[in-house]
């Protein structure tokens, strides 16, 4: 079963746990197994991630913030960080990754495709 996974970085915002909820449930109408990864990029560096359903997710747009957590960790600030991120997409599998968040999460995700990320 390909794999995909959703995170969500920076400060909090209004509709996060809407578009975890959004791409949980394409994702399984198309096949994918959804990985959501803890706090960011900081849960993408350490492999600190949990499954999401559709149970999971039923609920979670009716409430602020996002389970998933977040971070401000920065990759590009992190000693071979990118080298990490992409080892760890390799390791699971994961075939596409949906960051969610501001400039600097949006800006790690640009970067991580330009190194050669998925």
């Amino acid at each position: 079963m390909k794999r995909i996974g959703v995170l969500t970085g920076g400060g909090d915002a209004p509709g996060l746990n809407a578009v975890i909820r959004g791409v949980t449930v394409r994702g399984v109408q198309l096949g994918y197994q959804v990985l959501g990864f803890r706090l960011g990029w900081k849960g993408m560096l350490e492999k600190d991630y949990e499954e999401l359903d559709l149970d999971k997710v039923a609920d979670i747009h009716r409430q602020g913030g996002t389970i998933l957590g977040s971070s401000r960790t920065n990759v590009a600030k992190v000693p071979n960080g990118f080298e990490i991120v992409k080892r760890n997409l390799q390791e699971l599998d994961i075939y596409a990754l949906v960051a969610i968040g501001g400039d600097d999460t949006l800006g790690v995700a640009q970067q991580l495709y330009e190194a050669g990320g998925r």
